[in-house]
């Protein structure tokens, strides 16, 4: 059963619409609903502050903050620790290295290796940064909670991705959509 509020006349598909006095919908269907788009303002809304304080991205936060930790390495290994694409990790180390946040460096025993390095501005910027990522945050505070409704929380989380038909969907850490609407655009030029 698809949901439609507006559904027009020549839709092919079996539309629903939600009468407007459906108290299952005002309370339950609402209540989900209106907490999913706060979730979403406040990851948009961590994300635009994180950009103006340090003109960073969420992903390219993640991208560093991965190189900090474990230290040099190759994209594809960057790739495979942030859960992107190969082709969306180079633009992301294409705009660090250009701002000097990060260095690549060919392997002194094979030149076919490429290694991306922090730089000690890197450095400083993680160290500045990491505590408004809006993902630590919620992860601290889940820590808190029961491990019981940890599990609880995660279920029903999963079960909307689920009944939205959104298991398909790409569940990346990032949480920022610009760097993606960023690497799509360069990709077509």
């Amino acid at each position: 059963m698809v949901y439609n509020m507006n559904p027009s006349e020549d839709t092919k598909e079996s539309v629903t619409t939600i009468p407007a006095k459906d108290p299952l919908f005002e309370t339950q269907g609402m209540r989900v609903l209106v907490s999913l788009r706060r979730i979403i303002r406040a990851v948009d809304i961590h994300s635009r502050r994180l950009f103006s304080t340090f003109h960073v991205t969420v992903p390219q936060l993640l991208c560093l903050m991965v190189i900090v930790r474990d230290g040099p390495m190759n994209l594809k290994s960057l790739a495979v620790s942030v859960s992107l694409g190969p082709s969306t990790v180079n633009g992301i180390v294409d705009r660090l290295e250009s701002r000097g946040l990060v260095r690549r460096e060919r392997s002194d025993t094979d030149r076919r290796h490429v290694f991306v390095r922090a730089t000690p501005e890197a450095l400083e910027l993680t160290r500045l940064a990491s505590p408004m990522l809006v993902q630590e945050r919620l992860e601290n505070a889940l820590r808190q909670l029961p491990q019981a409704e940890q599990s609880a929380i995660a279920a029903s989380l999963e079960r909307i991705v689920e009944l939205m038909g959104a298991g398909h969907l790409e569940a990346s850490p990032v949480l920022d959509p610009r760097e993606k609407i960023d690497n799509a655009r360069n990709q077509k030029n």
